[in-house]
């Protein structure tokens, strides 16, 4: 039987899917046949990304969220199953770091927004998608994490300790959800090309320091991380639960 990476009819959503990784994964999955509910704190934005994939042949229904925020997390969720009636995967992709530096002076608000966002949100999603999914015996939610969550990363102690969190949140929701036939995994990405990582990679002493520590010495690219999602999101990778897939060029290898 040939590998099956289609995503016919499946609905999906996608945060952080305005931009970099969120808006590849978005991509890929319309392309491949899913209906996307693209989601993000910026209507103009998904609207753009919305309108591109129309116009390439795919369904996309752009929400804004902030999935930092449960009410408007019920919000999207409310609009989804307005719209289709189902959700088939989530991908829990939006993420912040409003704070690059050491764990000592990281401030109250910087510390909470980065939580709120990167573990908060995730769980939150995840947890609305769960109950849902459970009633249909079928689903599939992906975590974006990090290699930041796997080993310290200096000046991102903080962001490093929200994706950690999401590992062992994505393995808890895997054990938890199994028997009703709901899968979760997580990607972490190494250093990926987004508007998010421009200043590590535009900052030529941090840059020359990681490509130290990859032997592919370069970074990635969204589309690079998109390919891991397709494989979990589809009966290619019907069989991955609880895994936690590192796509890093080799850095922490």
């Amino acid at each position: 039987m040939a590998v099956n990476f289609s995503l016919k009819d499946k609905v999906a959503i996608v945060t952080g899917a305005s931009r970099g990784i969120g808006e590849s994964i978005a991509r890929t999955f319309a392309a491949q046949g899913a209906k996307v509910v693209l989601s993000s704190r910026k209507q103009e934005a998904l609207d753009a990304v919305a309108d591109s994939i129309k116009k390439a042949g795919g369904e996309a229904l752009p929400v804004a969220c902030h999935t930092g925020e449960c009410g408007q997390i019920n919000a999207l969720f409310d609009q989804t199953m307005a719209a289709y009636g189902r959700v088939d995967i989530l991908v829990n992709n939006a993420a912040t770091n409003p704070y690059f530096g050491d764990v000592l002076h990281i401030s109250e608000s910087q510390f909470d927004k980065t939580f709120d966002v990167n573990t908060k949100g995730y769980f939150f999603m995840a947890q609305k998608a769960g109950l849902i999914m459970m009633q249909q015996k079928k689903g599939c939610i992906i975590n974006v994490a990090s290699i930041a969550g796997i080993q310290a990363s200096p000046m991102q102690g903080v962001y490093g300790m929200t994706k950690a969190a999401v590992i062992l949140m994505t393995k808890s929701f895997a054990k938890e959800l199994a028997p009703f036939g709901v899968r979760s995994n997580a990607i972490c990405p190494g250093l990926t090309a987004t508007k998010f990582s421009k200043v590590l990679i535009e900052t030529k002493p941090i840059y020359d320091a990681a490509m130290m520590m990859i032997p592919m010495k370069r970074h990635a690219q969204p589309d690079e991380i998109a390919g891991a999602a397709l494989f979990l999101a589809s009966e290619a990778g019907s069989y991955a639960n609880g895994a936690v897939i590192v796509v890093d060029g080799g850095a922490t290898t």
